[in-house]
């Protein structure tokens, strides 16, 4: 007999790799490159965290006396048309970068996830407004609304994550309202709507978890994209207002010392490549982890 444990949707096998977490721990493991990617986004996080720690003196303080110079000991990266010194300006932009990639992926989460859950699960005239809304904000790049809701909104962090997170968010309700769809009409959810189960019991217990999964690993890549836009808003001078250290910023403050002074620019758009990539890397090997149907080799 066909029962709940038997659901072969896509994703939904996922549900029991996620709830053990040695098991996936194991998969993720045997792939190289996600392993890689969180080496290095680890070894990121840290310097972000430890920054203070690691670089007592105010990054946003200017030292006119030091204008300008190139990697040396002393300044293992150089410093900028300010005097202040790149690795610690890097160091703490890695703060507000994180913090804005967490916090606008979060709120694209919060705001896709349900309106996807229901979207696919009643269908209908709600479902259809729903996917033509998507369609409509869907056929803008993603940076090209952030953008848009930038201007509108003004210039700040609150802003930025705001505008990120809405930009991502139809990305989530396309990825839960087709898992919902999948889940739906299988046998386990008829079985729980037959023997009386509300439609709220069968959302929580039933349809939501399948889509754990994937939501984790769109979460990771999502972070990724979340950053470089904040970084490309940044750059364009509408992201975080200076001297707050931040990659974006930092990248559209040494374009115009590229050919004088290289590692202005170079070395924040080396964090952002870098940060980029490794989530990049530990999405796919989520994805590969989180399926048990992926043999690793």
């Amino acid at each position: 007999m066909w029962t709940r444990a038997s659901t072969t949707v896509s994703w939904a096998g996922a549900r029991e790799a996620v709830r053990t977490p040695p098991t996936v721990w194991r998969r993720l493991r045997r792939h190289r490159t996600a392993v890689a990617g969180l080496a290095v986004l680890a070894t990121l996080v840290f310097v972000a965290a430890a920054a203070p720690l690691l670089f007592p003196e105010d990054p946003t303080e200017p030292r006119f006396e030091r204008v300008l110079r190139p990697p040396s000991w002393e300044h293992p990266l150089g410093t900028d048309n300010l005097g202040r010194d790149l690795l610690a300006r890097i160091a703490y932009g890695g703060r507000v970068s994180f913090f804005i990639g967490v916090l606008a992926v979060s709120f694209s989460a919060l705001v896709g996830v349900p309106v996807g859950l229901l979207s696919g699960y009643y269908g209908g005239k709600f479902d259809l407004v729903v996917q033509r809304l998507v369609d409509l904000l869907l056929a803008f790049p993603g940076f090209l609304l952030a953008l848009t809701l930038v201007a509108v909104l003004g210039v700040g962090v609150t802003n930025v994550v705001v505008a990120v997170g809405l930009a991502s968010a139809p990305v989530y309700v396309r990825l839960v309202r087709g898992v919902a769809l999948s889940v739906r009409n299988q046998t386990f959810v008829e079985a729980a709507r037959a023997l009386g189960a509300s439609d709220r019991r069968i959302l929580f217990r039933h349809v939501l978890p399948n889509c754990t999964a994937p939501v984790i690993v769109q979460s990771t890549l999502q972070l990724g994209t979340a950053i470089l836009t904040a970084a490309g808003l940044g750059f364009l001078g509408l992201g975080v207002k200076p001297p707050t250290p931040e990659w974006g910023t930092m990248l559209g403050e040494g374009q115009t010392y590229l050919f004088s002074s290289w590692y202005m620019a170079t070395f924040p758009g080396l964090a952002i490549f870098l940060t980029v990539l490794a989530f990049n890397l530990l999405g796919d090997g989520l994805r590969d982890a989180l399926d048990p149907r992926m043999k690793l080799t």
